[in-house]
């Protein structure tokens, strides 16, 4: 009898196993680099790395955006204070995540990363010659981790889709994944499609990045990123034909021989990495009257002397992180409402990213995120 018993339970086990098996799917994705990799979907334990990288975490698990995460990179509680605060108030275990450094610092620590058994790593790819040159990728790969890389910040306006695609498929949330970037799709076009029938002429945009995190005037962005941004928002980017790259600097005097018809600043509280700064607060529930006084001081800087978007009024902050997630959609919105006020007076972004909160993201929404000198806009 205790035979048969066993055979029982060997066979019990044996049928646990060949379940759990069916469950696991193992597929090959495209990561955004053309890397083909397999991974067992949908994935249940997933490393980010990057701690911003809950933005489309959050978009595609609402109701429970921390539950696949084992660890991520230490960046969102000095990036974005005011987010982490709002998730660590909603989600208190989210202080026992462990945590990494970054791969670009060298700081990463593959072996705890090993350690914590991850299905998938996500990796966003300007962290990829980092990546490769350590070697992480085939040290990973001998011990079973899959990593997979994603884009919201190189080009973003080519791999979002890809790469919302990408996240869906492993998170087994493609039809989520699809409804948002349907969202994204037609906020994009209530502003690519009115300009397309107006034709209006293109103010000249200077896009200043981080301006007052550091003395040094001007980092800039070149075709891509906010670069890109602008012209999608009806703009033409000053340092489009400066800038090689997605990111760069031009110097004042560029500037000002520039004379930009409008000047747009990216902006965040950056009190943990530069503490007391003259960098533009804007964020989720920011101070906008504070962000406002420090945009205006932003102005007075040589950089800015005479320039005609100065003496109009029409300089702006906007979130800086919007360069960096999902949600670049919104701050397209709110930057054509600056460049073409006539033409986008019944457009309204606070309503897009409020209604983004509401059927996609775990946080309230909280106002803050823009300010801009010209009262009307």
């Amino acid at each position: 009898m205790k035979f048969f018993n066993k055979v029982a339970a060997a066979a019990a086990g044996f049928c646990l196993f060949i379940s759990s098996i069916a469950l696991a799917d193992t597929v090959k994705v495209t990561d955004v680099t053309g890397r083909e990799v397999e991974v067992n979907v949908p994935v249940e334990h997933v490393i980010l790395g990057e701690g911003r990288q809950i933005y489309f975490v959050g978009a595609l698990d609402k109701d429970e955006p921390f539950k696949r995460v084992v660890g991520w990179r230490d960046d969102l509680a000095k990036a974005d204070p005011e987010t982490y605060a709002a998730y660590l108030a909603k989600y208190p275990d989210i202080a026992k995540l462990p945590t990494f450094g970054g791969m670009k610092d060298g700081t990463f620590d593959i072996e705890q990363a090993v350690a914590l058994k991850p299905d998938v790593m996500l990796m966003n790819i300007d962290a990829k010659t980092a990546t490769e040159e350590a070697g992480y990728i085939e040290k990973l790969e001998k011990v079973g981790i899959p990593l997979v890389y994603v884009d919201f910040r190189e080009k973003p306006m080519e791999n979002t889709e890809p790469s919302m695609r990408l996240i869906g498929k492993l998170f087994g949330k493609e039809e989520k994944a699809e409804e948002f970037i349907k969202f994204r799709a037609d906020s994009i076009a209530k502003v690519t499609d009115t300009l397309a029938k107006a034709n209006p002429k293109k103010p000249l945009v200077f896009m200043e990045r981080a301006g007052g995190y550091s003395d040094d005037c001007c980092m800039s962005f070149g075709n891509e990123n906010f670069g890109r941004m602008v012209e999608f928002a009806g703009g033409v980017n000053m340092a489009k034909d400066i800038i090689p790259g997605t990111f760069g600097t031009v110097n004042p005097e560029q500037v000002i021989a520039s004379n930009p018809d409008q000047i747009i600043i990216t902006g965040g509280n950056w009190g943990g990495y530069v503490p007391g700064g003259a960098w533009v607060g804007v964020g989720y529930g920011a101070d906008e009257k504070e962000a406002q006084r420090k945009l205006e001081g932003l102005t007075e800087r040589p950089a800015f002397t005479g320039v005609k978007a100065v003496k109009d009024g029409n300089v702006h902050a906007v979130w800086h992180q919007f360069y960096n997630n999902p949600y670049q959609f919104v701050a397209i919105q709110q930057m054509a409402k600056w460049l073409h006020p006539d033409l986008f007076g019944d457009l309204d972004p606070e309503a897009t990213f409020k209604e983004l909160h509401e059927r996609f993201l775990p946080l309230p929404y909280k106002s803050g995120y823009f300010v801009s000198l010209n009262a009307s806009r």
